[in-house]
């Protein structure tokens, strides 16, 4: 990691390209915007059901008249993070890949890295598809992440404030539970981060392993394609072709391996998926039934545990990507080194496209 980010820093650093930081400025403000409308949408909601449970007709209509702009703002700025997102993550791709090329043809053109023992030789596989996962991932699971930590600081509030204590009766004994929400939607996404952490710890190992499996597939091919036919004799044709064909068993074996870690990994996210919700509206239960929440205070509550819990829980559902990004990263960086270890290090800044 810290290999990659030395040279990969230098894209904001030394790029030639100053839109960079305006377009990054841009993902950042997008997210805070759509993080405040989310928020005004949750108070809309609460006026929204107090109104329906009431069967008051005009205040739905005016509830109806404010959802429209705060809906249509929504979409627009989510367009923009879109544009911004996709437009960093294509520059970012763009000058890390060039780094690498002119690294890689500096002293002699196409010259074979040396890579470790048990490493797959193929470069090529590198540049064009882990370079792209770890110039992209980074990007969505980044924005992702701030996401993550500005609603669960904005979105507890509400717990904290409307959820409020919850006081029950233990036969002769009163007891009062402070902030009872916020208490609760911890200790779930504690346990629920957990299991993910437990199911998931073998993830990154099967993504590299895959990666390996399928650069391998593709290196053998290659060379199989390049082969004169008029040299080649029957049998190192068979030969290339038991290659290719061992190949292609190894991808197929460990994409099954994949398949059984996002099989248990999907256990756990589609759980919470169904649960969060069920579960606020339960702890909203015993106050509602008394008449001290009404049901838009309900309505507000869950939509709020179910954001604040979805924050806290950021590394349950995106677990698969940053697995999946790890694996890239950390061989574009053994590219990196294979290509030449003396001409990285912390103070390169000499190359930009």
């Amino acid at each position: 990691m810290r290999k990659f980010w030395r040279v990969s820093s230098g894209f904001w650093k030394n790029s030639i390209d100053k839109s960079v930081i305006i377009i990054t400025i841009i993902l950042l403000i997008s997210v805070i915007l759509q993080l405040l409308i989310q928020y005004r949408l949750n108070f809309w909601g609460r006026d929204f059901f107090d109104a329906f449970g009431q069967r008051d007709e005009a205040a739905l209509q005016r509830q109806a008249l404010t959802f429209l702009p705060l809906a249509g703002l929504s979409i627009i700025i989510a367009v923009f993070a879109i544009w911004a997102r996709m437009a960093v993550q294509r520059k970012w791709r763009a000058w890390l890949s060039q780094f690498i090329i002119d690294l890689w043809l500096k002293k002699e053109p196409f010259r074979q890295p040396h890579f470790t023992f048990g490493e797959d030789r193929n470069p090529e596989y590198r540049l064009a598809e882990d370079v792209r996962i770890a110039t992209d991932n980074p990007v969505g699971l980044l924005t992702g992440f701030l996401n993550a930590v500005f609603g669960a600081v904005i979105f507890i509030s509400i717990l904290w404030n409307v959820g409020g204590d919850l006081t029950i009766q233990i036969l002769e004994y009163t007891l009062t539970v402070p902030k009872y929400l916020v208490i609760a939607v911890t200790l779930y996404s504690i346990l629920l981060s957990a299991a993910m952490a437990l199911i998931g710890r073998r993830l990154v190992d099967v993504i590299a392993a895959k990666n390996v499996a399928e650069a391998q597939f593709r290196s053998i091919g290659s060379r199989l394609r390049e082969q004169d036919s008029s040299t080649i004799t029957f049998e190192q044709q068979r030969k290339h072709l038991s290659c290719l064909t061992l190949a292609l068993d190894e991808v197929t074996g460990r994409w099954r391996d994949l398949a059984f870690q996002f099989m248990r990994t999907t256990m756990v996210s589609q759980g919470n998926i169904l649960l969060a919700p069920v579960i606020a509206w339960a702890l909203c239960a015993p106050k509602y039934l008394i008449g001290t929440m009404s049901l838009g205070e309900v309505a507000q509550i869950t939509a709020a545990f179910v954001i604040v819990q979805s924050a806290l829980n950021w590394l349950v559902e995106n677990y698969p990507g940053v697995a999946d990004c790890l694996s890239s990263i950390n061989r574009v960086a053994s590219l990196l080194i294979a290509l030449d270890p003396s001409e990285i290090d912390e103070n390169r800044s000499d190359v930009s496209p």
